[in-house]
């Protein structure tokens, strides 16, 4: 193991302890960052981001890190890119089985999952706001759908999104079939 994966276990591990939707919180908070929407951080961002989160890199290992995943020789790394490398690996079973989640709420077929391919699978009626009157039934498919979207709730769901919230509950799953039988249960797969 090279010193940048390294990093990126130590990375990981960090994340994981802080919970399950803390990849997560590391994308929102890196979009946050990324003022430019150039989709990548130098070394100085990179470790000032993490810090938020109490995430800890020194500047060789924030350096290291950017420099595996620039992929136009900037200087900077490509967050999808290290977003993705972050995630904690998963079987190829648990892969298919979010693919096959993902696949059943994309009706469409577009790449993407919005309220639109949401309401004609699930229905918000009976929520306890919508028969209060509070919130609109498409309200409740669309914060149901923000659960899921980690980018600026722009209530769009790509696959790596949905990918990334999976990958911290996988993480607190210890076997593939505990984790393929809770997502069948949950999506009705």
């Amino acid at each position: 193991m090279d010193a940048v994966d390294a990093t990126m276990e130590k990375l990981r591990a960090q994340c994981l302890s802080q919970g399950a939707s803390s990849i997560q919180g590391l994308a929102r908070l890196f979009r946050r960052l990324d003022r430019d929407r150039s989709r990548s951080l130098d070394a100085g961002e990179l470790q000032r981001g993490l810090a938020e989160l109490g995430l800890r890199l020194d500047t060789a290992e924030a350096e290291g890190v950017c420099k595996r995943w620039d992929r136009d020789g900037s200087g900077t790394l490509d967050l999808g890119e290290f977003l993705r490398a972050l995630r904690p690996p998963m079987s190829q079973a648990r892969e298919a089985v979010i693919a096959a989640a993902f696949a059943k709420l994309d009706r469409s077929g577009d790449g993407v999952v919005t309220v639109d391919d949401l309401r004609g699978l699930y229905s918000g009626r009976a929520h306890p706001k919508v028969q209060s009157g509070e919130w609109t039934e498409e309200e409740v498919l669309r914060r149901f759908l923000d659960n899921f979207d980690s980018s600026e709730k722009d209530g769009q769901v790509t696959l790596d999104e949905f990918q990334d919230y999976y990958s911290g509950v996988s993480a607190s799953v210890e076997t593939d079939e505990e984790f393929v039988a809770m997502v069948t249960s949950a999506w009705r797969l």
